[in-house]
């Protein structure tokens, strides 16, 4: 006796969906090629004539392949501060990196003249309301006020510019006065002389301070026994100081 087949059922003749394909799996065999080797090199990008020697290819392919990869926005176009001129590109879920971007001074590899400007006008403020200031009380009142991320570096560039234009000076702690919260020989910032304030002994000058060979330098405070307010020869030290 012939053996009867299973009836097929509704479900067995529906035909199975198809997931749909993301875009990388939908791309032509050179596209991938190229996509990979961009993948390959994460945040730091790759200039195109870099692309065109590592896989062998022509001008017209390389270029046909990357404007495909653009429109399907698998890559983007990226600026290298290193090389305005040349042109880089990253896959889409890299962001550029500090030596790429040039970190938070840069927007599209352009320098943020403004973020700049507004950090250093924060640095004159905190100085200026402050009389003296040291760079880590600086540092932690920028991270308060300010929404971009700034590291020790760049407040540490910020105020070195801040030097070399004479806005502000750097000066050192006498332990009293207006320097009484900083222990004696503490680096600290004051406005410039253009911003009509007292200045305090200039870096230069610090060479000759008889506190750093004092072997009671640890003893010395403000208002104890051993401080700058009776020591004779802190006093002829200032004395020959122009402030």
């Amino acid at each position: 006796m012939e053996e009867m087949s299973r009836p097929a059922t509704t479900s067995s003749l529906k035909r199975k969906k198809t997931e749909p394909k993301s875009l990388s799996d939908a791309l032509g065999d050179t596209d991938q090629r190229v996509l990979e080797v961009i993948k390959d090199t994460k945040d730091m990008g790759i200039w195109t004539r870099d692309i065109k020697n590592k896989m062998k290819l022509t001008d017209h392919v390389v270029t046909k392949s990357l404007k495909s990869l653009l429109a399907k926005k698998l890559i983007k176009e990226v600026v290298n501060i290193q090389n305005k001129a040349r042109k880089h590109y990253m896959a889409v879920e890299f962001e550029p990196s500090k030596e790429v971007s040039g970190g938070a001074w840069y927007v599209e590899g352009k320098l943020d003249t403004k973020f700049i400007n507004d950090l250093k006008n924060i640095c004159m403020t905190i100085i200026g309301r402050q009389k003296v200031a040291t760079f880590e009380g600086i540092y932690d009142l920028l991270k308060k006020v300010t929404k971009v991320e700034c590291t020790e570096q760049h407040v540490g560039e910020i105020l070195n510019s801040m030097l070399l234009e004479n806005e502000i000076i750097e000066v050192k702690s006498t332990g009293w006065g207006e320097y009484h919260s900083f222990p004696v020989g503490t680096l600290c910032y004051r406005l410039g002389s253009g911003a009509g304030l007292g200045k305090g002994a200039r870096v230069g000058a610090m060479a000759s301070i008889p506190c750093g060979m004092c072997p009671r330098i640890n003893q010395c405070t403000p208002d104890g026994v051993i401080s700058p307010a009776t020591c004779e020869y802190y006093k002829k030290w200032l004395s020959d100081l122009n402030f």
